[in-house]
């Protein structure tokens, strides 16, 4: 049951939300503005700091969904970042690629159009490569639904890649350096381009971690790089550096074994 106070300021939430429904987009922003403004000037520095970083996620969640949406299914950070042309230009054609994490398949696509390579896109989601399928597909594209952290030889049928991608995947596992030695024992590829988030993007992530905030892009990710442990990892997994760049607060790598 819900206390009296409760159950007042729920009434209160939903009369509030019908009253900002009624009015035009920009009093409605007038009026959140002028509000938060106010709040944080009643708080103390620190806890204005922690409500306008909570808010800062909660935007940062729904602007990502509405980029999806405005982009037709595609976020918009695809063409905003150019991050395809990268991998592109790293690949040769007629090389045999494996894309580990594929998502909706936008990248393979891309790779495949482009270069003419042989593209093996796998995901651990089946709605993902449903929506590969419908929406990116083409006849140098393999489509297959499984978790890379299973067993590699039933998965891949013993079949043989020139390069492995990873575009924004290898935050979200354990034991990465582990997994990146295994691949190679096991594929043998010639290198591996790896795209992944930087913890030293911007300022306030680590304002974030220190007020003790959710300061990850996604709460699934295991780490967020610094040059530092990227380089670490790379060493720990036997990999070497050819090529690295540091863009929209991203790593982008070329390795080889």
């Amino acid at each position: 049951m819900y206390s009296l106070k409760s159950k007042i300021g729920l009434a209160l939430a939903r009369l509030t939300a019908t009253f900002l429904r009624l009015m035009s987009t920009t009093t409605f922003e007038k009026i959140i503005t002028e509000t938060i403004a106010e709040r944080t000037h009643m708080l103390n520095p620190k806890d204005s700091l922690t409500l306008l970083l909570k808010l800062d996620n909660r935007l940062y969640e729904l602007q990502g969904k509405q980029a999806i949406a405005y982009g037709n299914g595609v976020h918009t950070k695809h063409r905003h970042m150019n991050y395809h042309d990268f991998f592109v230009k790293n690949i040769q054609t007629k090389e045999h690629v494996l894309d580990i994490g594929c998502g909706y398949g936008a990248v393979a696509y891309t790779i495949a159009l482009k270069v003419d390579a042989h593209i093996t896109a796998i995901d651990i989601d089946e709605k993902n490569i449903a929506k590969a399928i419908e929406h990116h597909n083409l006849p140098n594209i393999k489509y297959v639904i499984g978790n890379i952290l299973g067993d590699l030889s039933t998965l891949l049928k013993e079949q043989s890649f020139d390069v492995i991608l990873m575009s924004n995947v290898l935050e979200h596992l354990p034991n990465r350096p582990q997994l990146l030695y295994h691949l190679q024992q096991v594929i043998q590829p010639k290198r591996f381009l790896i795209r992944v988030p930087l913890f030293e993007r911007d300022w306030r992530v680590p304002l974030k971690k220190e007020l003790g905030l959710e300061w990850r892009l996604d709460d699934t990710h295991e780490i967020e790089y610094t040059l530092e442990t990227f380089a670490a990892e790379m060493v720990e997994a036997q990999l070497k550096i050819t090529h690295l760049e540091v863009r929209w607060g991203e790593i982008w790598a070329v390795l080889e074994a």
